[in-house]
């Protein structure tokens, strides 16, 4: 049927954590599938014993009903309609017993039948198979376990012969066990729908057929309906046949095919060495070193991904990251109480890894693949031509191991003849990336011109350069900040929260309108990185404060960045990963074609992303709180400013009425005060009338001018 899913046979042999992954899904959906239709059986087991709880209370009923005439109670007397009535009712009920009987006999065969053996027998087989399944695992880990400290002695050929037939006999009874698991699974999915459609069908079909004998009010688009499903059921029945012949004959054209692969050690004449791999997977022993003299091996599941190598563990989700292979060398070496040993060094020498593989076929492919992702063969075309090229001639794929010195002249000279970049993220932390990096651009990632900047760079200025001298000289409190500083950002701020994150990168952005640019620039940056092979990250602690948000270095306790808070105008977390975070920041000045340059930063913390995006629009909340304040303070100044300037006014406005008045009275006394003779000469004053009246004039005028 369409949908399905199929756990995949041909790879059971090789039984990779991707291969459990997926089958461990296949367990859950059958754990669901089982408690499913257990509660299913209990609820059809119900409707069973409820009908036949139904067809023996109305044969009770219709027995007491033919009882009633043999009945003598005591105030009743012979009542032959009541007894005639009763008996037909009798005889009805009693035809309703038989019905419900027979309904109960139908839903035993067509609704209880199905739904039991699903439980009883199909659940029960995978219960077997898994626990079967369980200990052929077991056994052939141990059986591998104990080739694997075989003794490279040769008078031992007698065990080494035992436990090389009894892995031959553990993998082949996994291998056979866990396709049959797998065919059971896969087989289950069909037989869920069998199970739970045909119970229906049967317990529909023998109510239609209760109901049909009372009466025949049956439409035909019902039983046409009930028609289709038993047909469906039928070619579900007859799909899943076919598959579990075609899953058996696959089973069978495996088994021959995979007969020379279960010897851990096969015959390189009948299996040849392919030194032309680009990519390789399989188990591994790798050793890890307890002590001085002493050391352990761990089988892991080693894969190559790109110039990577990468182990997983059993139960993993994903794998992690062992070794860069670019530039590495790799060599077959000689240990003391292992066989197929070899060992592969990093560029700079700092790291050593030793592994174990099963047999020489393996150690050797193993090894001509390191030596041609080394080589950088795999960012070729074609790949596996330049690999038999280059191979052509070569026995043994090793490589012997070049000095610290050769290697960084390489290095050096690799350098030298690589372009100069116009991309601004050429002044990030390329130290940390591979050498392949010169052959691959970002321009497929993200939009030309626009550069993604892996590190943080500081803006060199006077002010940067005082405090990383300052933060030397005078003491510094837990902000970050110099003791002479001249900023004192933040420290009469209400909101001081300090986050521990790493600096993914950052890049400008165009749309400022919703969170989808932060999530758009989170997966460019993370898949830059990812094609770079940059792991370094610069680790900070991110101050949140109502002024400004401050990256500060750990450790000096510098102010490595400073954002004010006016200029972030989005900040949110990553969907799914939590811990990623980012903001996007609206520089103050400069202008890109009309518009404000913004730049979005990417962050990974310790913490939840959430929790830094809501100190953000908490501290912003704050902010635009405590500006409001201001403004409503500075209105209220102003207010008050001019009603004293309008205070000033009246009192000016009624000082000069108060002298208009003194000035009319002034100026009526005098006149009273010199009247004119009789003949039309003027009286000769005073010296004190004359004084008095020149004092009275230069008011006068005086009330004029402020007038």
């Amino acid at each position: 049927m369409p949908g399905i899913e199929k756990l995949p046979i041909e790879e059971t042999l090789e039984d990779s954590p991707q291969t459990r992954s997926l089958l461990g899904v296949f367990e859950e959906d059958a754990t669901a599938i089982s408690s499913y239709s257990h509660q299913l059986f209990q609820a059809m087991q119900r409707i069973y014993d409820a009908e036949n709880e139904l067809s023996a209370a109305t044969h009770l009923t219709s027995k007491l009903l033919k009882d009633y005439e043999k009945q003598r109670f005591p105030l009743g007397g012979d009542d032959e309609v009541m007894n005639s009535t009763l008996q037909q009712f009798a005889k009805v009920i009693d035809e309703l017993s038989s019905w419900h009987a027979v309904l109960s006999t139908q839903l035993a065969d067509a609704m209880m039948f199905p739904i039991t053996q699903f439980k009883e027998r199909d659940l029960k087989e995978i219960l077997t198979l898994k626990e079967v399944f369980q200990i052929a695992s077991s056994d052939h880990d141990m059986a591998i376990n104990r080739y694997s400290r075989l003794s490279k002695k040769r008078d031992n050929e007698k065990v080494k012969s035992e436990v090389m037939e009894d892995v031959y006999t553990s993998r082949k009874k996994q291998h056979q066990t866990m396709m049959h698991y797998f065919t059971a699974l896969n087989t289950l999915q069909y037989k869920k729908k069998v199970a739970l459609l045909e119970p229906l069908l049967g317990y529909m079909q023998a109510q239609i057929s209760f109901f049909k004998l009372g009466s025949e009010n049956l439409t035909q688009q019902w039983e046409d309906f009930l028609n289709n499903i038993g047909t469906s059921v039928q070619n579900v029945r007859r799909e899943m046949e076919g598959e579990v012949d075609i899953m058996q004959q696959t089973i069978q054209d495996l088994e021959q095919a995979s007969d020379l692969l279960y010897m851990p050690d096969p015959d390189p004449n009948k299996i040849p060495i392919d030194r032309t791999l680009t990519r390789k997977a399989g188990y591994l022993n790798m050793r890890n070193k307890t002590s001085l003299v002493t050391s352990t091996w761990d089988r892991q599941y080693f894969f190559t991904q790109g110039g990577n190598l990468m182990s997983q563990c059993r139960g993993d989700v994903a794998g992690g990251l062992v070794l860069d292979l670019d530039n590495c060398s790799v060599m077959a070496v000689d240990c003391e109480d292992r066989r197929f040993c070899f060992q592969i060094t990093s560029f700079d020498g700092k790291k050593v890894a030793v592994l174990q593989a099963e047999s020489r076929k393996d150690c050797e492919e193993w090894i001509a693949t390191i030596n041609n992702i080394s080589k950088r063969i795999y960012l070729s075309e074609n790949p596996e031509e330049i690999a038999a090229r280059v191979n052509q001639s070569a026995l043994e794929a090793v490589t012997p191991s070049p000095s610290f010195q050769q290697r960084q002249e390489s290095l050096r000279s690799s350098t030298q003849n690589r372009p100069k970049s116009s991309r601004a993220s050429s002044q990030s932390s390329l130290g940390s990336e591979s050498p392949a990096l010169s052959s691959l651009s970002l321009d497929s990632l993200v939009a030309p011109e626009t550069p993604i900047q892996f590190d943080i760079i500081s803006p060199v200025s006077e002010e940067h350069s005082g405090q990383a001298k300052g933060a030397t000289q005078g003491r510094t409190n837990p902000f970050g900040e110099s003791g002479n500083s001249q900023s004192q950002d933040g420290e009469d701020s209400i909101l001081h929260q300090l986050f521990i994150v790493r600096f993914l990168g950052s890049m400008e952005v165009k749309a400022t309108e919703n969170t989808d640019v932060i999530y758009d620039t989170m997966r460019q940056i993370l898949a830059a990185r990812a094609i770079h092979n940059i792991f370094r990250m610069t680790e900070s602690h991110l101050l949140v404060t109502c002024e400004c948000l401050k990256l500060i270095d750990p450790q000096t306790q510098v102010t490595r960045l400073r954002f004010p808070l006016s200029s972030v105008v989005l900040c949110a977390s990553h969907q799914e990963n939590k811990r990623l975070f980012g903001f996007v920041l609206q520089t103050a000045g400069g202008k890109v074609d009309g518009r404000p340059i913004t730049v979005c930063y990417i962050f990974e913390s310790n913490n939840d992303g959430e929790k830094i995006c809501d100190s953000v629009g908490l501290a912003k909340q704050i902010a635009f709180h405590s500006e409001m304040d201001r403004r409503a303070t500075e209105k209220q100044k102003e207010l008050d400013k001019a009603k004293e300037k309008q205070q000033e006014e009246l009192t000016k406005q009624k000082q000069i009425e108060k002298d208009l008045e003194e000035q009319s009275r002034l100026i009526a006394a005098s006149s009273w005060a010199n009247p004119t003779a009789a003949d039309g000469q003027f009286l000769v004053l005073s010296n004190s009338q004359s004084e008095d009246s020149d004092a009275g004039e230069e008011g006068r005028k005086k009330g004029e001018s402020e007038a």
